[in-house]
């Protein structure tokens, strides 16, 4: 389980980072520009990372939309 004082950590050593939100994905290049938005993107509500947690080489897949899974 990763709690939030790693997640970002964990999230920037991606290049890409895809979060399910609901029906759409959102794609992030993490940076300090968009740190807290992603975060909160990628936390549950206890602050743990939402799950499943994929990782495609560099790039980082959060949450569950079948259709960010099928397009893998």
């Amino acid at each position: 389980m990763i709690g939030p004082d790693q997640v970002w950590s964990f999230l920037q050593k991606a290049s890409t980072v895809h979060v399910a939100s609901g029906q759409k994905t959102l794609t992030f290049k993490p940076d300090s520009s968009n740190k807290e938005e992603l975060i909160n993107k990628a936390t549950g509500r206890t602050g743990n990372l939402r799950a499943p947690a994929l990782r495609l080489g560099e790039d980082l897949y959060i949450g569950y939309n079948a259709v960010m899974y099928e397009d893998l």
